[in-house]
């Protein structure tokens, strides 16, 4: 028999409909602990860093060992506030943290996508991870108009050096997709927030739920 996930995250680049998928899941199943994004649990070092110009410790003088560590650290005291019996919902898994910080190495460092990951690889810790059911949106399966449709959502233009970034973050979500690093991957082209909710449910398996999980 299949153990349940500790965890559920779905994960995708920015206005993909993370959030409002979220707060449906959370709404509907009381079996689900919404747990957030991985500052909510780590407060003080992301304070610290963003005191100053947030950016440019970002993309300039942090290194991708420091960078890839706090989301790690992060990660794993979110992960301890999960109740036990329940599963914890996530705003971005593992997964998603990993194609961050290998964006970012992209982008910082100068080097390809292959890389990046093998140079985030090298901090991640060789340990078991707690089962994680990952949800991948995906604006488009081109990685160009990917971020074509979440630049347009913005409602504002990117600038900087942000558009760079979030152009290699479609590229390294793709390249994960490509590589079945994530549970499922969901195609939302063209398609309503109803049909893709419920194909998160569907790859999710919350269908299955009862004896009270639904509310």
């Amino acid at each position: 028999m299949t153990r349940a996930p500790d965890f559920v995250s779905l994960n995708g680049p920015d206005n993909v409909g993370k959030t409002t998928h979220l707060v449906r899941l959370a709404e509907r199943w009381n079996g689900l602990q919404p747990l957030g994004a991985v500052h909510e649990h780590d407060p003080e070092p992301w304070a610290r860093v963003a005191a100053g110009d947030y950016a440019r410790w970002w993309f300039e003088t942090s290194t991708t060992v420091e960078l890839t560590e706090l989301l790690l650290a992060s990660h794993t005291k979110r992960a301890a506030a999960r109740e036990s019996g329940r599963m914890g919902l996530l705003d971005r898994g593992l997964p998603m943290l990993l194609a961050v910080a290998t964006a970012t190495c992209v982008v910082k460092d100068g080097l390809t996508v292959g890389e990046a990951f093998r140079t985030v690889a090298g901090v991640v810790p060789s340990r078991a991870e707690a089962p994680e059911t990952s949800i991948l949106l995906l604006p488009s399966l081109d990685a160009q108009r990917s971020y074509a449709i979440t630049n347009a959502r913005e409602g504002r233009p990117w600038t900087g050096i942000y558009p760079v970034y979030q152009k290699t973050l479609h590229a390294v979500l793709l390249h994960q997709a490509d590589h079945g690093v994530y549970t499922a991957v969901v195609d939302c082209e063209d398609r309503s927030l109803d049909e893709v909710h419920a194909d998160v449910i569907d790859h999710l398996g919350l269908g299955q739920l009862t004896d009270g999980s639904a509310r």
